[in-house]
């Protein structure tokens, strides 16, 4: 366990930054270390923006019946418990935008004072103070403005800001950015299962065919855009009211667009298949609240996949789940990392102007 009045010597996976309990890695532990001053592998940022995950943002503002001034508290409350900010129920945090502040001499992440960076990795494992009580924030949005400090460790990952795109505008597409990464891995490999498959879309109905609850949000929507890329056929998008339905269709980002409540199995799997015919091959969940794993299952075909890329899944009812409905899936938990991600998602945002309006939308509206 760290001693909070001992220098500190440098884990690559941050085991100095423990504070309690002795052994855990930072996410999972109870509270970290976090004082301004750096390890030799270190880096230390000025952060500028915090970005609350989806599901987090949405627990607290349920807890608080939409009262924003007492979601700013408790959220001051937790990053000041526990020296980094992690929602205690559902475990998430999200990511920050900031300034690289100093860089200890013997740190691998190749960033230098004064660039403009965006941490890929959550702020559940990651040492963080906040110095100006979140004056500027509502406590409504997802995006934070924020004055203070975090730490990466030798082993995190940040991406420098492109200059060609606006701060919020690329800190939302990199909060998510591993969604359409896996997204991608997963359609390529169910296109190579098929017979004398050339990459790309086919022609004639048949193919890899993609459904995506919570299609009109920020990472459902990349994620339609690289099922597409990686070559399936035809993609559904599933929301869960009309005016995210008109959004969606607006911007042609999906095949077909569905209206159904991801709660409610049946009605997942309905239209689903009423849009595809049958299961989809792949399905991806991108909803921020619980109980939509059923629904994900029943969607999906027979030797189908589902990929679980919201912080509100449960591992317990996804697999007790699929052994009740004698359900041949498989199903991915996306760790929100996977090679490259990053830079695909970037290129997505650059390559297809309806994605770049539908993000601009939610960050405006």
């Amino acid at each position: 366990m760290s001693n909070p009045g001992a220098p500190l010597t440098g884990s690559a996976v941050g085991l100095h930054r423990v504070l309690e309990p002795p052994g855990a890695l930072p996410q999972a532990a109870l509270r970290l270390d976090d004082r301004p001053e750096i390890a030799p592998d270190e880096v230390r940022l000025r952060v500028e923006w915090l970005n609350l995950d989806a599901a987090s943002l949405h627990q607290l503002t349920t807890k608080h019946a939409g009262d924003g001034a007492a979601v700013r508290r408790e959220v001051l409350d937790i990053v000041a418990a526990r020296g980094k900010l992690q929602n205690p129920v559902t475990g998430s945090g999200g990511m920050l935008v900031g300034i690289v502040d100093e860089v200890g001499p013997r740190s691998p992440l190749r960033l230098r004072a004064g660039q403009r960076v965006a941490t890929l990795v959550s702020l559940s494992l990651t040492p963080l103070r906040i110095t100006d009580g979140l004056a500027r924030w509502a406590g409504r949005s997802e995006q934070i403005p924020a004055e203070g400090h975090a730490i990466l460790f030798a082993r995190s990952i940040a991406a420098v800001l492109p200059a060609d795109l606006p701060g919020e505008l690329a800190m939302a597409v990199l909060d998510v950015c591993g969604a359409p990464a896996l997204t991608d891995r997963v359609v390529r490999r169910h296109v190579l299962t098929l017979p004398e498959s050339p990459p790309g879309p086919r022609e004639g109905g048949t193919g890899v065919t993609v459904a995506v609850l919570g299609a009109a949000g920020k990472s459902g929507s990349l994620s339609l855009v690289a099922a597409r890329r990686a070559g399936a056929t035809r993609t559904v998008g599933v929301v869960p009211e009309e005016r995210e339905a008109a959004l969606l269709r607006d911007s042609g980002l999906a095949d077909d667009v569905a209206v159904a409540d991801a709660r409610d199995p049946v009605a997942v799997a309905t239209v689903v298949e009423g849009a595809l015919g049958q299961g989809a091959d792949v399905t991806v969940v991108c909803v921020d609240v619980p109980g939509c794993e059923h629904g994900a299952i029943l969607a999906t075909a027979a030797g189908g996949t589902v990929v679980f890329f919201s912080m509100a899944t449960s591992f317990s009812a996804a697999a007790l789940g699929a052994e009740g409905l004698a359900a041949d899936v498989t199903m991915l938990i996306g760790n929100g990392y996977v090679p490259g991600h990053a830079e695909l998602a970037m290129e997505l945002l650059r390559r297809d102007p309806a994605v770049r309006r539908l993000f601009e939308h939610r960050l405006h509206r």
